[in-house]
């Protein structure tokens, strides 16, 4: 959408590698000028060729000048004219050493051409190679920095194809197109001047075609530029709705969906053939076009330039270059053009990934010199008035007071909606509070960084994340430091779940994937609270664990729960209240307000919502019952 303004930004990334950048610009520039004089040396071994076969049909004895002037008193004005510009001896033959030694100097001039384009496309790709990985690095940094809430508006795919499909191509058009870009730009120029040293009125015939080809160039890619951008907008879309329907094709196989996926791929597939026929074949007639223009070039410098040879203005040798020299303008010229569709798709998904590096990020952790920390940690919690909202007209907790003692559990109960999960956010700043704050252990979490405040809680969620590893690796991943095969085993046995572990083949060293295939939804509960243990938090949050397991593994989990949220200050998101009968406190939320709070019996006989919600969840159960 902005071509000019990100086809700058991702050249001031180019200008980040500045030494090895100048240094493949001396020798792009060398070998070009190396490459441009090859035709003229050529040239001169065609005159002595050329001067050597008519010598030889001479007279000898005789001069240059006679030789000539004999011509006009037989007529041939024309043949007089031409030879005048030939440097030919009556009687003398080609000049076979003269032949070689001029050969020999264009040898060594397209050797080392070539060489030093070997040492400029090395430096080249070096420099492309660590743009690449720098912006990677980048963007790396950038998702760590990013809020919750952007997550929550963007597709998982879309954020991936930006982050791999995007930065690939990035690459790949570099690759394409820099080095070969500054070669043709440069021999454009090493050529020019070459023409016009030659004859400036044929370098005038060659340039004739120059707007023609600028014209073509300007309508071919504007016609093509919103094709690429539409191509890899398409394609961000095409992986998210690919990434959703392969992590969720059970739940498509389950309710039927087969159909509608396919119809919806088939969409998105057919919108993506669309855009990038219309991109590349837009594109792809710069090229033949270019070539056509190329072709007059031709015909019209061999026209004229015969008619300079013919007058003896020119010699064959310089009219050989000179063609030589049209080619070599034309080519470049084509290179470029044709290097249009790369560029604009190039340039396309730079577009979409400086817009991911442009994202508005998290609030950053205060200076360290203004940043506090709370003494001893004890697990003391408390909320002064806070206030949150999602869309700043649609408020959702508003004024919401709460103090937590140390090592007591706090149930968090009521509809889906009430904001229990958005509370336990707020305290994990996962999302900042519009109004009020929190306060851990006498410290505002605000003043306190990120990384300090969430070392001290261990969170269990209702959604298990495992990776692609081992259970042990799994288990490690919840320490902040190194930890030993005792310390993984003994964090397993105080989550229930070494009695299963072992019963698998390779016990511990069992490598299960990021679905974790192989191991069941309590076995996975088990595992993530076996990496709780692990990291010994003071604040344990504890959201829907056992809602997707079976009744005799939420036994196991309740006691794995229990046993570590012994001794810590607790946060328990449940909607089967039988499992927080033992709280300190319930609060019950609705609309983002505490409607009640206090103990199981407490609620009960007060007969308010609390009682409601167990009400119906008692007559849900004796429903299931009959």
């Amino acid at each position: 959408m902005d071509f000019k303004g990100s086809g700058k930004r991702l050249l001031r990334r180019l200008s980040q590698e500045k030494s090895s950048l100048y240094a493949m610009l001396v020798a792009v520039a060398l070998s070009v000028g190396l490459s441009v004089v090859g035709p003229k040396i050529l040239g001169h071994a065609t005159d002595l060729i050329f001067a050597g076969v008519v010598g030889r049909g001479m007279p000898e004895g005789s001069t240059k000048a006679q030789a000539v002037e004999d011509l006009r008193e037989k007529g041939s004005d024309g043949l007089a004219d031409m030879l005048s510009a030939v440097d030919f001896t009556p009687g003398e033959g080609i000049d076979f050493g003269a032949v070689g030694d001029v050969l020999l100097v264009a040898l060594v001039v397209y050797l080392g051409a070539g060489l030093l384009m070997l040492v400029s496309t090395r430096l080249s790709v070096r420099v492309i190679n660590r743009v690449v990985f720098q912006l990677r690095e980048d963007l790396q940094t950038k998702l760590s920095r990013l809020p919750l809430s952007y997550f929550d508006r963007q597709k998982r795919g879309e954020v991936l194809s930006r982050a791999t499909n995007d930065i690939d191509n990035i690459s790949q058009t570099m690759q394409q197109t820099l080095g070969q870009l500054i070669n043709s730009l440069l021999t454009i120029v090493g050529v020019l001047i070459m023409m016009f040293w030659i004859s400036p009125l044929l370098a005038l015939v060659a340039l004739v075609t120059i707007p023609v080809s600028v014209f073509v160039a300007a309508r071919v890619g504007k016609r093509s530029q919103p094709q690429f951008v539409r191509q890899w907008k398409v394609t961000g879309r095409l992986n998210a709705h690919i990434e959703e329907m392969y992590s969720g094709h059970t739940l498509v196989k389950v309710f039927g969906r087969q159909e509608e996926s396919a119809r919806d791929f088939a969409e998105q597939n057919d919108a993506l053939y669309e855009a990038g026929f219309k991109a590349q074949f837009n594109s792809g007639i710069m090229q033949p076009l270019m070539m056509f223009v190329s072709n007059l070039n031709y015909v019209l410098v061999a026209v004229v330039g015969g008619l300079r040879v013919a007058s003896g203005a020119l010699s064959i040798g310089d009219v050989q270059a000179f063609i030589q020299y049209s080619r070599q303008f034309s080519m470049p010229l084509t290179q470029v053009a044709s290097m249009a569709n790369l560029v604009q798709s190039g340039v396309a998904s730079a577009e979409r990934v400086f817009e991911l590096l442009d994202a508005d990020e998290q609030e950053p952790d205060p200076d360290p010199e203004r940043r506090e920390r709370p003494g001893r940690p004890l697990g003391s919690v408390s909320l002064e008035r806070v206030s949150f909202r999602y869309e700043p007209d649609k408020p959702l907790i508003e004024d919401l007071s709460l103090s937590v003692e140390p090592g007591h559990t706090v149930a968090i109960v009521g509809p889906t909606g009430a904001g229990k999960t958005t509370l336990v956010n707020l305290l994990m700043r996962f999302y900042e509070v519009t109004g009020g704050r929190i306060v851990l252990d006498g410290t505002d979490v605000s003043v306190m960084s990120r990384d300090e405040l969430r070392s001290q809680i261990g969170m269990v969620l209702q959604d298990t994340w495992l990776f692609g590893g081992s259970i042990a690796d799994n288990i490690a991943y919840g320490a902040s430091r190194e930890v030993g095969r005792a310390e993984i085993e003994e964090a397993a046995k105080a989550a229930h779940a070494d009695r299963f572990v072992r019963t698998l083949p390779d016990g511990y060293d069992t490598v299960i994937d990021d679905e974790g295939s192989g191991v069941s939804a309590g076995e996975k509960q088990l595992i993530t609270i076996a990496r709780a243990f692990l990291s010994d938090p003071v604040i344990l949050v504890l959201d829907e664990a056992t809602s997707s397991v079976d009744t005799r593994t939420e036994v196991l989990i309740q006691k794995a729960m229990a046993r570590l949220a012994h001794g810590r200050t607790s946060f328990v998101i449940a909607h089967r209240l039988s499992t927080i009968r033992d709280a300190d406190v319930i609060l019950v939320m609705e609309n983002g307000s505490i409607v009640e709070q206090g103990t199981h019996e407490g609620l009960l006989a007060a007969k308010g919502a609390y009682a409601r919600l167990y009400a119906a969840q008692f007559a849900e159960a004796l429903a299931e019952v009959d």
